[in-house]
C-alpha cells in the first residue's frame, strides 16, 4: 500500500479552518444577559439627590469661607446684575460658600461668564472676592 505523502500535504494546506459564529453569537448573548440580571443599577436610579449641580450643605468640605470657582476663558461675573468682574484673577473668582448653598450660580461657559443671585439679605460686595 502506498500513501501519497505530497497530495496529503496539498489536501492540509487547502483545508482552511472555519469559524462557525452562531454558537459564537449564543456564549456571547449568554455573558450579556448574565451581565446584565448580575447587575445593580440601583445606585444609577436613585432620585434623593439633588440634580441641579450644586454641592448640598452636608457636601462642604473645608473650614473656607470662599471657594474658587475656575472657568476657562471667564470674562464677566455679575451678582445681582451688578457687575464684579475686576475680581477675576486667571480665570476665576471666589465664591462665598453661603451664596453656594443657598444662592443661584449661573455657569456660561461658552459666554465666559458667571451669573450669580445671591440669597436674600446677603450683601452684593461679600457675594465674590479675587482668589488668593
Amino acid at each position: 500500500m502506498v500513501l501519497d505523502v505530497n497530495r496529503y500535504k496539498n489536501k492540509v494546506k487547502k483545508n482552511t479552518p472555519r469559524f462557525n459564529m452562531v454558537p459564537f453569537i449564543d456564549v456571547v448573548f449568554t455573558i450579556l444577559i448574565f451581565l446584565m440580571v448580575t447587575s445593580s443599577f440601583g445606585a444609577a436610579a436613585d432620585q434623593t439627590q439633588s440634580t441641579s449641580g450644586k454641592p448640598e450643605v452636608t457636601q462642604s468640605s473645608g473650614t473656607s469661607e470662599y471657594y474658587m470657582v475656575p472657568v476657562a476663558g471667564l470674562k464677566k461675573v455679575t451678582v445681582n446684575g451688578q457687575d464684579m468682574s475686576s475680581y477675576i484673577r486667571n480665570g476665576a473668582i471666589a465664591v462665598h460658600t453661603k451664596v453656594i448653598d443657598e444662592g443661584e450660580i449661573v455657569i456660561k461657559a461658552r459666554n465666559g461668564e458667571i451669573i450669580i443671585t445671591t440669597p436674600q439679605g446677603f450683601p452684593t460686595n461679600n457675594a465674590v472676592k479675587a482668589p488668593s
